[in-house]
């Protein structure tokens, strides 16, 4: 889809962030100290191990801002905020530690501040560098098979936006005829220079098409699933072209991991301890403020639907006024208390969770649990949406953080199956590293207050 696909681009970035950050440091001792090759000897040996460290720190800083993102690495606009941000961060770390932590006081200071400026230029034009080489060039010759919403979202996304190294000439709407013109579709191929076909092989209205497909593998043309590059974009299983082949082929094979999910249940049991143990410290002044706006209970416990469909017991601090267990004759003359508003705001009111993840419901990082009631509604309403009962619920997951319009109390059926889209990637492809990332990219949500 690109010249160097996005991992790839990534870690190019990744490696380049860090010579950057080293080639600074030197250059900072140079000026201070290039007169004396003895001098800059001694202080690069009394720099490299602390400056290291923070260097460490910076690229994760960098991470959970979001300059790897897919969407935010060439986005000339965003680049600036994005970086500015990252790096105000970056400097009250490096302040932290070489001000207040013994170990790694350096002297002069003034080489902090003269480090901070020069790297600080040397990332902002070595980003965009990136971004004049990555939109500059000719674009390849592409041709797009497909039909519905994400054909339209895929043809729309690359032909519009500079950062992609390739252009649909060719989009065939399999849905708008009956029949496909094959002898008129390879002939624009053959005429447009077309190098690259993404299309949908498992569309039965693709069948009379294949064979002349086929035959262009000898002139050097290229084929991709439409479905394979649609989450690659979109970092969502897209539901209008996954059938029932797609979860044998991709969820049957990852339902269960055994070392991947004993890793994850001791990471979840020694996490959920630790940050369990920290979350009493809220729990006195959750309670004085609950009692003092409405003397009602400071808990409320409500059933879930967990792992394999089993209903669960959830624990959180209590936020509307009375528990209406979802169901909606109990919802008239319910509203948010003022406590409540602020306890779902900073997400205060989840911490009681975590003793459900020491328990073994639930896990920090999974599918959100729904309530019975919205579940029994999903699953007559939205297909396949019993498969994200495959795995535990969790505090934090893929789809609260990208799944911009969750419905928030009564049933949507159309804002679910966009959720689900999300929680099939995370089924597909949840691993160590995903739930990393998921964690660290929950750490920003909540500190910048947008929620989870």
């Amino acid at each position: 889809m690109t010249t160097l696909s996005h991992r790839a681009e990534t870690f190019f970035l990744f490696l380049g962030d860090v010579l950057i950050l080293y080639v600074s440091l030197v250059v900072t001792l140079l000026i201070r100290y290039g007169g004396s090759a003895f001098d800059f000897k001694r202080m690069f040996m009394l720099h490299v191990t602390p400056f290291s460290i923070l260097f460490f720190l910076w690229v994760l800083v960098f991470f959970i801002a979001g300059l790897y993102e897919k969407h935010t690495l060439f986005l000339q606009k965003q680049l600036p905020q994005l970086l500015s941000r990252a790096l105000l961060v970056n400097v009250l770390v490096a302040v932290l530690f070489f001000y207040f932590i013994p170990a790694f006081k350096i002297t002069p200071k003034g080489n902090l501040f003269l480090y901070l400026l020069v790297s600080s230029v040397a990332l902002f034009f070595w980003r965009r560098y990136r971004l004049v080489r990555t939109v500059s060039g000719e674009r390849e010759h592409a041709a797009i098979i497909g039909s519905g919403e994400e054909l339209m979202r895929m043809t729309q996304e690359i032909n519009h936006n500079p950062r992609y190294r390739m252009t649909f000439n060719l989009v065939v709407d399999t849905g708008s005829a009956p029949t496909l013109e094959v002898s008129e579709i390879a002939r624009r191929i053959r005429e447009e220079h077309i190098t690259l076909v993404i299309a949908d092989f498992h569309d039965t209205r693709m069948e009379t098409l294949l064979p002349h497909l086929y035959e262009m593998l000898f002139a050097s043309v290229r084929f991709t699933n439409m479905q394979q590059v649609y989450e690659e974009m979109f970092d969502r299983v897209p539901l209008s072209l996954t059938r029932y082949h797609w979860f044998l082929e991709n969820i049957s094979s990852v339902s269960s991991r055994f070392t991947y999910d004993f890793l994850k249940r001791l990471m979840d049991i020694a996490l959920s301890f630790v940050l369990g143990i920290g979350s009493l410290l809220f729990y006195p002044f959750v309670f004085i403020a609950i009692k003092l706006d409405d003397g009602g209970r400071l808990f409320v416990s409500q059933e879930r639907v967990g792992q394999g469909g089993k209903n669960i017991r959830t624990i959180k601090f209590r936020t509307m006024a009375r528990d209406d267990r979802g169901l909606p004759e109990l919802k008239a003359g319910n509203s948010v208390t003022r406590v409540g508003a602020f306890l779902r705001r900073t997400r205060i009111d989840e911490l009681p969770q975590l003793w459900n993840v020491l328990r073994g419901e639930m896990s920090l990082i999974g599918p959100r649990p729904e309530l019975p009631s919205l579940v029994a509604v999903y699953e007559r309403e939205v297909p396949y949406y019993h498969i994200r009962h495959l795995i535990k619920p969790g505090l934090s997951g893929w789809a609260q953080l990208y799944h911009k319009t969750p419905p928030k109390v009564d049933a949507n059926a159309d804002e679910t199956a966009n959720k689900l889209s999300y929680d099939l990637y995370y089924l597909k492809n949840r691993s160590f590293w995903l739930d990393v990332k998921i964690a660290l990219k929950t750490i920003k949500v909540l500190l910048s207050r947008s929620g989870v």
